[in-house]
């Protein structure tokens, strides 16, 4: 079959389907090709724990999707999107029995670590989320915009002036651990940071999880934590309901093998069966950037420069997932924490620090951090009442060199499998005496299962690279960057390797399509993005948001 469209997108998930949706917006006719059987790429769900029980493959909360001004600009409401909060946002049961919980609104997370933290805590708090007010909504549309954010880093710059500017480069600088000691005399509120930092592969005392942690629990507080009603595929039915309803496809089961470039311009793509399709005005990769670069394009059409940039492409941490369909609701000892849709599982900062150190140098922990979803406290529609589908993942290392719990080795086949879901199992017990008794059935997702069932979490990678300040901003992802231009005309990359990066956010596959959009009007002769030599078209920061 010989076909052509205006675009071709490379991969369904959420980038490259709002990629696609923001094309068909302009008229563009737009075909994405997804190899797998069903669209979503990490954004996915189903019954394959429990017929009566939904549970998501991957991502379950989208607090960035509920935030990103690409996502709501969509009206995905009007295909069927529904969003769905849990009482509490977060919550963090302590060794000592205490337990900080993160709730929607300053005033209710503020007098819940007052009650339980102290006055010292509250107000520390009350101060970090008095400088996300001030900021918001510029900080988030300049972290989602094309780098460097021009106009909402101007509203930044302005909001603040020349001196709290500097308090706040400062602040973002900081490990999450030095953000704490300044702000908390108790570790309540610290947690909370801590434990939304490592969401990432960043340490308490790595640079910028401070950042990371205070982004991710301010979006929580102002914006909660959201999940779909019935299921993270919700979301993805209403992208592709939405782009189908602008005349663009979605051909699910056609596995793209190669970009076709001619005298260096994207042309089309081949498929696994043969077929080719002609793209017109742009071709955009929603595909881990090893994937496309000297894998789909040739190293042959890529400056040698980018070969030696990609050798050092470094990706995030693994990650073991445990998916459960349980009787009842997790016996929590920490009442607070049964009102949470997530639940951070570290009994105290040291034990999260000493967890972090230990992935990051091939160790699995004895004792896990764990991030755990319970999604019908979130969505009610998830299972019968009375039950819980609930899941638990942590991250592992890429590659094992010791296992302080066992004898594990990284291989991750069945018994290895089988056996860290039951460490994982007896973590969340140390919280919820009686859990193990509850569950009717389980689902392990391994580092290798990840990959197979979505290519792009590479050995369970679900950020498409490190959050680590080496490989962000024009260091993503590789030195020069920072955008969604390549080294070959009409191809853009439109997946988390890009900037911003990982997160269900939209923002990649938008900055990915407007700069097509941009190109197509420049002419491509224009467009590309000379690595080899750093040479930039003179226009090419004109499609800045």
């Amino acid at each position: 079959m010989a076909d052509e469209a205006d675009a071709v997108v490379i991969g369904s998930g959420p980038n490259g389907l709002v990629a696609a949706n923001i094309l068909a917006d302009h008229g563009w006719r737009v075909v994405v090709q997804e190899a797998e059987e069903v669209p979503g790429g990490a954004v996915r769900s189903d019954r394959g724990v429990h017929p009566d029980f939904v549970n998501d493959l991957f991502s379950s909360f989208h607090p960035l999707a509920a935030a990103s001004p690409v996502v709501g600009a969509l009206d995905l409401h009007e295909f069927g999107l529904q969003w769905s909060h849990a009482p509490a946002v977060l919550a963090h049961p302590l060794a000592d029995g205490r337990c900080a919980v993160l709730r929607r609104g300053v005033e209710a997370t503020v007098a819940g670590l007052a009650h339980d933290f102290g006055a010292e805590d509250a107000e520390g708090w009350t101060r970090l989320s008095a400088l996300w007010q001030r900021l918001d909504p510029h900080l988030v549309n300049a972290l989602l915009a094309p780098f460097p954010p021009l106009r909402s880093g101007s509203a930044l710059a302005r909001r603040l002036g020349v001196a709290d500017g500097l308090r706040f480069a400062r602040m973002m600088a900081l490990p999450v651990r030095r953000l704490g000691e300044e702000e908390f005399s108790d570790i309540g509120a610290t947690m909370l940071l801590a434990g939304c930092a490592l969401h990432a592969d960043l340490l308490p005392e790595a640079v910028p999880s401070a950042a990371f942690g205070w982004l991710l629990a301010m979006l929580g507080q102002q914006h909660g934590w959201p999940a779909p009603v019935g299921g993270a595929g919700a979301l993805t039915d209403a992208l592709v309901g939405r782009l189908e309803s602008k005349g663009g496809v979605v051909r699910c089961g056609s596995r793209v093998t190669s970009v076709v470039v001619r005298g260096g311009t994207a042309l089309g793509v081949r498929t696994a069966d043969g077929d080719a399709v002609r793209a017109r005005r742009a071709v955009l990769a929603d595909v881990a950037a090893p994937a496309l670069y000297g894998g789909l394009v040739s190293w042959d059409d890529l400056p040698v420069r980018l070969r030696d940039d990609m050798r050092r492409f470094h990706w995030d941490l693994g990650t073991f997932k445990v998916d459960w369909a349980l009787d009842g609701p997790i016996p929590w000892t920490a009442p607070g924490a049964g009102q949470a849709g997530t639940v951070h599982l570290a009994g105290d900062l040291g034990e999260l620090s000493d967890y972090a150190v230990q992935v990051a140098t091939g160790r699995l922990p004895a004792l896990p951090f764990l991030l755990l979803g319970q999604m019908t406290t979130t969505d009610p529609t998830r299972s019968p009442a009375g039950t819980e589908s609930a899941w638990a993942y942590t991250h592992v290392p890429r590659h094992v060199t010791e296992d302080l719990g066992g004898q594990l080795a990284g291989r991750w086949d069945r018994a290895e499998a089988q056996a860290y879901a039951d460490r994982l199992e007896a973590r969340v017990e140390t919280f919820a005496p009686g859990f193990r008794s509850r569950i009717r059935s389980r689902r392990i997702l391994s580092p290798h299962t990840l990959e197979t069932e979505d290519e792009n979490l590479v050995g369970g990678a679900l950020n498409g690279g490190t959050a680590g300040v080496h490989q962000q901003l024009v260091f993503r992802p590789v030195p020069g960057s920072g955008r969604a231009r390549t080294p070959v005309r009409r191809m853009f990359l439109a997946s988390a390797s890009a900037h911003p990066g990982g997160g269900v956010h939209g923002a990649c596959g938008a900055n990915a399509a407007r700069a097509a959009l941009h190109a197509d009007r420049l002419g491509v002769g224009r467009t590309a993005l000379r690595v080899a030599t750093g040479r930039r078209s003179p226009r090419a920061d004109a499609d800045d948001r």
